[in-house]
């Protein structure tokens, strides 16, 4: 027994480190949007499709693998790092020859094909070691994955204002890294029999009630999630500007590393809360507090920097401490031997709703300022806290959290 519980530390360190390396290249080129649409002329949809191209390739390359069952046929480890390791190649290759949008965009496409093969095998891997506690490893991963999201804001920050070449490389070169370090990764106990190839499986997935509406909670946080993270930087510049605050583009890029990158405390204490206090009871109130700021983000805009500063870092810690909970509630209602297949297909559909959200605010901001621009959000707060509260009442609530709900 102690083997096995130092083993799972372990494994939760290992594989934390490379998915913060690997999560680097997520917003590599948002990051570094501004620099690239002036350098190559881009218009303002080319430039939000550095980020969206990321998203639509992480919902073909999870649908492929779910419709496959890739995730439970191919030794994690070995996907894990081949799949780091193409996404690192393709950021690097926007660096090294890339000169105009469209081969960018091609290659954010092909960086989001290869994370789908990161992100769900990552808490494939968590859930094959730890089952009491499972909300609080999946919790750190989602940690990891959030700082490493945030990252390249920091790199451009410190030293990659005008320099986007430093900031792709960079995190190219933190996403190789990961890769070679998943490679020791070794299975845990709770790690079923590589699954034999069943067209099934998915029919199956999206049929199971207790399934459904832990997704249906995830995609109302996904609505929100990756909008907020997308613009909230420039929100931030905005704001600042507004408010006449000196060095506007450094501040709010240090901030948003900050926004983002304390979202991953969030879901380690909400992992651990989760455990103890249910998924449904923290995914709720997580959400309950995220939507309220999609609707005071317009009456804090504009204010002096002791309003912005707490409103958005409050924010950035609740909009994803309840991540994690979804995948882990997942995780203990699907069939044990299709669980990575049914993790897959929860960050597929997610992330496909991500590309609607991710252009409507630009859309809102437009049409009313910023004053509105994340307004629309809640409703996917509202939806998933609703999904949630309502799986809290049924049965298979007793699988969650080892009976907590």
């Amino acid at each position: 027994m102690a083997a096995i519980a130092d083993g799972k530390w372990r494994a939760l360190a290992l594989v934390g480190v490379a998915e913060l390396f690997a999560m680097t290249l997520w917003f590599s080129g948002t990051a570094v949007g501004p620099e690239l649409a002036a350098a190559w002329g881009l218009s303002a949809a080319e430039t939000a499709w550095l980020t969206n191209a990321v998203q639509l390739g992480f919902v073909v390359g999870a649908l492929a693998s779910a419709s496959l069952t890739i995730a439970d046929v191919v030794p994690p480890r070995y996907l894990f790092a081949g799949s780091a390791l193409l996404g690192a190649a393709g950021t690097a290759a926007i660096a090294a020859v890339v000169a105009s949008g469209p081969p960018a965009i091609t290659l954010r496409f092909l960086t989001g094909v290869a994370l789908a093969g990161v992100y769900p095998t990552g808490m494939k891997m968590m859930a094959s070691w730890f089952d009491a506690g499972r909300g609080l490893a999946i919790g750190v991963l989602v940690g990891a994955l959030t700082v490493g999201s945030a990252s390249p804001h920091l790199l451009r920050a410190v030293g990659g204002i005008g320099r986007p070449d430093a900031v792709l490389y960079g995190t190219a070169a933190l996403a190789a890294l990961g890769g070679a370090l998943v490679l020791a990764y070794e299975d845990g106990p709770h790690q079923p029999e590589t699954a034999p190839f069943d067209p099934g499986a998915v029919r199956r997935i999206v049929t199971d009630r207790g399934v459904v509406l832990a997704n249906a909670g995830y995609f109302g946080h996904m609505w929100e999630l990756y909008a907020v993270w997308t613009w909230v930087p420039v929100y931030l510049v905005a704001s600042f500007e507004a408010g006449g605050v000196a060095d506007a583009d450094g501040r709010a890029a240090l901030l948003a590393f900050a926004t983002i990158a304390i979202g991953g405390v969030g879901a380690w204490l909400a992992g651990s809360a989760a455990d103890r206090w249910g998924r449904s009871a923290v995914t709720s109130l997580s959400m309950a507090v995220s939507g309220c700021a999609c609707l005071l983000a317009g009456a804090v805009f504009g204010s002096s920097p002791l309003v912005v500063v707490p409103f958005v870092l409050v924010w950035g810690f609740f909009i994803v401490a309840d991540s994690a909970q979804f995948s882990a509630a997942v995780s203990e209602l699907a069939d044990e031997s299709y669980v990575g297949s049914a993790l897959t297909l929860q960050t597929a559909v997610g992330f496909l709703i991500t590309i609607a959200s991710i252009q409507l605010v630009p859309l809102v901001r437009n049409a009313a300022g910023w004053q509105w621009a994340f307004a629309p959000l809640v409703v996917g707060p509202l939806v998933g806290t609703g999904a949630m509260l309502w799986l809290r009442t049924l049965p298979e609530a007793d699988r969650l959290a080892g009976g907590q709900g």
